[in-house]
């Protein structure tokens, strides 16, 4: 059947309630509770409806060795923040985080990486809008978070349509301001990602300008504190913790219908929104190695926001990667799930 549409208002009130690993600055959250046995904790960094939550609807943390304490954070950027710190031992973020964190030299590593579609990384225009290819976007308004993948993927769809930044007016708002000025046609168009853009789509308020497919990795990434890494017994709980949310990865796809229940009770989003953004991103990512290929992608990011000025420094971003955790893991490049259409 049909999925009713719906209201701005009512895709506003799940976007206050959501999180995401994409976005810029953002404070944040608190201690959440511990599971499993013994005496080792493993401090996790998570986001809203993230690690814990598809861990916990897939079975994985009922039999864990070691306790986890969980703190939630609003945003990739100040979850890296608390790694740099040591508050917490790992965390899971989108493309971009790392290479901001690492640019201003924070205290981090790198060590499992997913590939997903990037269809849900999106530039929006409203449905009635003249503009239907990435180069009309010139001298126009576009509504972007700044340091986010969105960020990187505005500027990679300006690249291949011969434009820069500088061609257009770039306004930096994050999602929730973001989505009010879109609807009120205070900005001509809007770099989002999922479930941002699924919300748009199912509210038939707008259409997809551009997608990232071939132009944006679509890699996510688990960065750990060097120092649990040199910790012999906390580096082995990382490797048990990567491995579970490997497994919960893998029930996320042959599951989505049951993945997007859980999800939008977590996060507050309408459950044909959820699903919409699981079968378009959240449930298309396929656990890979963090390979050379996966670490030149990222390199190219990072020389991208260096030579823009965005970062204060160019670096290797291979100085910030661990690849014990490989195991025989599939490459980088290995495609994304598909569910077919979205919705």
């Amino acid at each position: 059947m049909k999925s009713p549409r719906l209201s701005a208002a009512a895709l506003l009130v799940p976007l206050a309630l959501l999180v995401s690993a994409c976005s810029g600055a953002s404070a944040a959250g608190q201690n959440a509770n511990s599971d499993g046995k013994g005496s080792l904790v493993l401090r996790v960094g998570d986001q809203k409806g993230g690690s814990e939550a598809v861990l916990r609807a897939a079975g994985e943390l009922d039999d864990l060795p070691y306790r986890v304490t969980w703190s939630t954070f609003t945003s990739g950027p100040p979850l890296l923040e608390a790694v740099n710190a040591e508050a917490v031992d790992i965390g899971g973020v989108g493309n971009t985080p790392p290479v901001f964190a690492a640019g201003a030299s924070s205290k981090i590593t790198v060590v499992a990486a997913t590939h997903g579609d990037s269809a849900g990384e999106a530039i929006l225009v409203p449905k009635d809008s003249p503009l239907r290819t990435a180069r009309d976007l010139k001298g126009k308004k576009v509504a972007v978070a700044q340091g986010s993948a969105a960020h990187y993927q505005l500027i990679a769809a300006l690249a291949e349509a011969g434009l820069t930044l500088g061609d257009i007016h770039p306004t930096l708002l994050q999602p929730a301001d973001a989505l009010a000025a879109f609807s009120g046609g205070k900005v001509d168009a809007w770099a989002v990602w999922d479930p941002y853009t699924s919300q748009v789509l199912e509210s038939g308020r707008g259409r997809v300008l551009a997608d990232g497919r071939g132009i944006v990795n679509g890699l996510a990434f688990q960065v750990a504190a060097p120092a649990a890494l040199a910790d012999k017994e906390k580096a082995a709980a990382i490797g048990d913790y990567l491995e579970r949310l490997r497994r919960a990865q893998d029930w996320v796809f042959k599951h989505p219908d049951a993945w997007a229940k859980v999800w939008a009770k977590e996060t507050g989003l309408p459950y044909a929104v959820a699903l919409a953004a699981v079968k378009r991103s959240n449930g298309t990512r396929v656990p890979v190695a963090l390979d050379d290929a996966a670490v030149a992608s990222e390199q190219r990011i990072a020389d991208t926001f260096a030579r823009l000025g965005l970062i204060p420094r160019t670096f290797r971003f291979d100085d910030f990667v661990d690849r014990r955790f490989n195991k025989d893991l599939p490459p980088s490049t290995t495609p994304a799930r598909t569910y077919g259409k979205a919705s």
